[in-house]
């Protein structure tokens, strides 16, 4: 063989070590969302982003409806190599570490998904928030923030003296504690069991989700009021992975996925900022009363939301340093005064 066809054989067999070399990066990640759903889709623009953008070094593959594991299960999974990857939500850790409600859904605290991202990579909350999930064998990649939700009702919600005596469903946590202080009287129940309670009057109302969200439940069909635009909940969900797996990847790897969930995350933001526009548009039609509250009204929700984020924020050290993070934070927008700051 002369030495051109060595040059060339031994170029062709680079060629084909490189891309053996390039299919062994495949991620194994799970979401609790739906293909369908207009987040599932959104999460499946980001694997197709990731997939081309590394010209096929990582594949994805990803898992929709918690198929793996329950929703709640996900983060172990990934810590223990069931999965590598946790596309859910840090407040379903709340188990593991009363911190993690402080980045999975402050309650009360930012108006806009903008606000609370700007504290995630402008405010140190990353830095902060990653310390919890190092501690447990995890790597926080990014947020993706849908917005506020609507709390549904069948009678109206014009500010905080109609939440007095208020049944609802409620999500269990932090969200109970706030309510009543309020005098609501919010109710833990599955998703299932929100329209045999509303019609037979078990409730009044319903915490679900954002407006979209609530219209494609159809829970509009039965109540016809709710808060828009929301203020009292706003949840982030997050891309975590395990620790060992993401410092495994090479730093052009690491960097694809950064900023292909940035891409996502804001895309997710605007698409429910429009669709809830949308829906919030069509329901007044329909005769459906919206009520947006007050600055002064949005207050006295964050007020009493302060003092369950003491609470929280005492439960463990960790829980404590997210806080301060918070509060600095909302203080320097000017969301809480410094002396709420300093007082709780």
């Amino acid at each position: 063989m002369n030495m051109t066809k060595m040059m060339l054989t031994a170029a062709a067999g680079a060629v084909i070590a490189g891309s053996a070399a390039a299919q062994e990066t495949t991620l194994r990640i799970q979401t609790h969302y739906a293909a369908e759903t207009p987040s599932g889709q959104l999460i499946g623009q980001w694997v197709d982003d990731v997939e081309t953008m590394s010209g096929g070094d990582i594949a994805i593959e990803m898992f929709y409806s918690s198929a793996v594991v329950g929703t709640t299960e996900t983060f172990d999974a990934a810590i223990n190599g069931i999965l590598d990857c946790d596309a859910t939500g840090g407040a379903y850790q709340t188990g593991k570490n009363p911190a993690f409600q402080f980045v999975g859904d402050i309650m009360g605290g930012y108006d806009t998904p903008w606000q609370q991202y700007s504290w995630l990579y402008y405010g140190g909350g990353l830095d902060a928030a990653q310390e919890l999930y190092n501690a447990n064998g995890m790597q926080l990649i990014g947020w993706s923030i849908y917005g506020q939700e609507s709390l549904s009702s069948s009678t109206p919600l014009e500010g905080p003296d109609d939440l007095q005596g208020w049944k609802f469903r409620s999500p269990p946590g932090m969200e109970t504690e706030i309510f009543e202080q309020l005098g609501s009287s919010p109710i833990v129940m599955d998703f299932t069991e929100i329209f045999t309670a509303l019609e037979t009057g078990i409730i009044d109302g319903t915490d679900a989700s954002g407006l979209a969200n609530n219209v494609g439940l159809g829970i509009y069909d039965v109540v016809q009021h709710a808060t828009f635009p929301g203020f009292h909940s706003m949840p982030s969900d997050h891309l975590a992975c395990n620790q060992q797996i993401w410092e495994g990847l090479t730093d052009q790897e690491r960097r694809i996925i950064e900023v292909a969930w940035q891409k996502l995350s804001f895309q997710i933001a605007l698409t429910f900022e429009k669709q809830n526009a949308e829906a919030a548009a069509e329901l007044q039609e329909q005769g459906v009363t919206l009520y947006d509250w007050s600055p002064e009204d949005r207050a006295v929700f964050r007020e009493a939301a302060q003092v369950t984020w003491e609470d929280w924020g005492s439960r463990s050290p960790e829980a404590a340093a997210l806080l301060e993070s918070h509060k600095a934070y909302l203080t320097d927008l000017g969301l809480i005064s410094s002396d709420d700051s300093s007082e709780n």
